[in-house]
C-alpha cells in the first residue's frame, strides 16, 4: 500500500519541540547540528528563552530542523514515502524527504524565507481569517469585490478557505462572505499576509537565492502547494514553483485529493501537531473514501510505537 509523508507549517511550532527526539536519536541531531544560521535552533527550539519561537524568521528553521531530524529517523530505519507533500513551510520538509537538497540546505533555505516574509510585511497592518462552509468561487467573488488589498491564500480542505492581505480588506472581505452565507469568519493570529501579492518581494529574493542552490532530482514525487499535484512534464521548475508558492494561494485540499487518486492510504503526518490529519480526514470524507490510515508523529513516544509497528 502506498505511503505519502504529510509534512506540518507555520502555526504547528512549539516550545520544547524535538527536545526529547534530539537526545533519544543520533540520526535526528544532523539537521540541528549542521545547519550554518545566525542563532542557536536548538536553544530556540527546546528552550526559547527570549520568547521568539513564534516570529516567522525563527520559526521557520525551528520546524524544519524538527521535520528533516524525524525524516532521518524514519529514512534510518527503512521507512520512505512513495509521496511527499508539506503545508506551505512544510514543502520545504516534503522536499528534503524525497531528496531533492540535504537538511541541512533546507532549514538554512527557510532561514532566508523566513526573513525576506517578515520584511515582506513590514508597514503593512495586515491579518488573515479562515472562511468555512464557502467555496472558491464565491470566495473570490468578495475578494474581488472588495479589491487588490486581500485574496485566497490557503485552500485547506472542503469547506475551509483562509484570506489574507491588508486588516481592513480582511475585516471587509469576512463580513460580505458572512453575509453571503458563510458559516463563519475565523480571524487568525498570523505575522504577515502569507502567500499573497503582498510577499512578492519575498518570491524575489528567493529566486536569486535559489540560483546558488543545487536542486537534485527527486527519490519520490513531491506535491506541490503551488500546483495542487506533483510537478509534470512542462511545469516550472521546482525552485519556480517555491517563488510562486510564497505569493500564491496553497492547494492543499487539491494536493490531498490527488493523493487519494492516486491510490495512497497510508499517511504519516510529521508535526508537531495534527493539523493535515484534520485537512486529510476532511477531504476524505468528502470523497467518500474511509479505508485510509493516518499516524501523527510528533514525540518520541509516538516515535518508538511507529517504529516498533514496522517490524511486526
Amino acid at each position: 500500500m502506498k505511503t505519502a509523508f504529510l509534512y506540518a507549517g507555520q502555526g504547528s511550532q512549539v516550545k520544547g519541540m524535538g527536545k526529547d527526539l534530539y537526545e533519544a536519536f543520533p540520526a535526528f541531531r544532523k539537521a540541528y547540528d549542521e545547519a550554518e544560521l545566525d542563532f542557536d535552533v536548538k536553544t530556540l527550539s527546546f528552550e526559547d528563552p527570549e520568547g521568539k519561537i513564534n516570529e516567522t524568521r525563527y520559526t521557520q528553521p525551528a520546524l524544519v530542523a524538527f521535520a528533516c531530524g524525524m525524516t532521518a529517523v524514519l529514512r534510518e530505519n527503512g521507512i520512505k514515502p512513495d509521496y511527499a507533500l508539506g503545508l506551505s513551510l512544510g514543502e520545504y520538509s516534503a522536499l528534503e524527504a524525497a531528496s531533492v537538497f540535504s537538511a541541512k540546505t533546507a532549514v538554512e533555505m527557510v532561514a532566508f524565507r523566513g526573513k525576506k516574509m517578515e520584511e515582506a510585511s513590514k508597514g503593512i497592518e495586515s491579518s488573515m481569517a479562515a472562511i468555512l462552509g464557502m467555496s472558491e468561487e464565491a470566495l473570490d467573488k468578495v475578494c474581488k469585490e472588495v479589491g487588490g488589498a486581500v485574496s485566497l491564500c490557503n485552500l485547506n480542505c472542503p469547506g475551509q478557505i483562509v484570506i489574507g492581505g491588508e486588516k481592513k480588506a480582511v475585516e471587509e472581505a469576512s463580513k460580505l462572505a458572512l453575509e453571503a452565507g458563510a458559516k463563519k469568519a475565523i480571524p487568525l493570529k498570523v505575522s504577515g499576509p502569507f502567500h499573497t501579492s503582498f510577499m512578492k518581494s519575498a518570491g524575489e529574493a528567493l529566486r536569486e537565492y535559489f540560483k546558488d542552490i543545487s536542486f537534485r532530482e527527486g527519490t519520490c514525487p513531491v506535491l506541490h502547494n503551488f500546483l495542487g499535484r506533483e510537478r509534470q512534464e512542462g511545469d516550472p521548475s521546482v525552485p519556480e514553483l517555491l517563488v510562486e508558492q510564497v505569493q500564491k494561494p496553497v492547494r492543499m485540499e487539491e494536493d490531498l485529493r490527488r493523493l487519494l487518486d492516486l491510490g495512497v492510504r497510508n499517511f504519516v503526518e510529521i508535526g508537531p501537531g495534527k493539523t493535515i490529519s484534520g485537512f486529510l480526514k476532511k477531504t476524505a470524507k468528502d470523497m467518500g473514501i474511509e479505508d485510509f490510515e493516518v499516524v501523527s508523529l510528533e514525540n518520541k513516544e509516538e516515535l518508538e510505537a511507529f517504529l516498533e509497528s514496522k517490524k511486526a
